[in-house]
């Protein structure tokens, strides 16, 4: 733990800054992992084959206080459907294009900005270092001639720390941005192939009606 400690004190002010960076990436991955993988999340085949199966006995209202129960994106967007049950095709599909243009990008929300926070903790580090490195050129044109050997590969030693800490934190995040990234985008995949199963579903109600 001292070490880590020392690590960070000798990084200077820039070290701040990385660390900032690094608090508002960890909030973002947790945020986002609860809500794609707790909030957003249901058993979608037991979902959809409930609501066909309402659906195919005329049971709209209860299909339509099924999907009330959850909070989750396909339950909303297959109720705005439900609602137009009975009216045009045109009128069900604007329905349901309307409320997944409000739900899918939730889905996306704030993990685009883990890739920027990555770049910018090792910009930061990398202005860390050359800040550090100027310091400590300064500092060894003012030491005696037999010093300035030790000053400096001292300096850039404690330089090229901001760098290490901007790079432990960039790499993490670029990491957890690639998976929640590729998750966000299977869930939105699959959604949109359960919506339009449950779509051609009440197209057909609307003609056997």
């Amino acid at each position: 733990m001292e070490g880590i400690i020392a690590f960070y004190r000798d990084g200077g002010g820039w070290m701040h800054a990385i660390l900032l960076t690094m608090v508002f990436s960890v909030a973002i991955m947790i945020e986002r992992f609860i809500y794609i993988n707790f909030k957003n999340r249901i058993d979608t085949t037991a979902f959809v084959n409930k609501i066909l199966e309402l659906l195919q006995k005329g049971s709209v209202s209860t299909a339509l206080e099924f999907c009330s129960v959850s909070k989750a994106s396909l339950p909303r967007i297959t109720k705005a459907g439900l609602e137009e049950y009975g009216k045009a095709p045109e009128d069900i599909q604007q329905a349901m294009e309307l409320a997944a243009m409000s739900e899918l990008p939730k889905l996306e929300k704030r993990t685009n900005y883990l890739s920027l926070l990555a770049n910018i903790a090792t910009l930061l580090g990398l202005l860390g270092t050359i800040f550090g490195l100027i310091d400590s050129f300064k500092a060894v044109t003012a030491a005696d001639a037999s010093q300035k050997a030790a000053l400096l590969a001292q300096g850039i030693a404690v330089a090229m720390n901001t760098t290490a800490f901007g790079l432990v934190v960039a790499i993490p995040t670029l990491v957890v941005y690639s998976i929640l990234n590729e998750r966000s985008g299977a869930v939105v995949n699959e959604i949109n192939e359960n919506v339009a199963r449950i779509y051609q579903r009440l197209i057909r109600g609307r003609g056997e009606k």
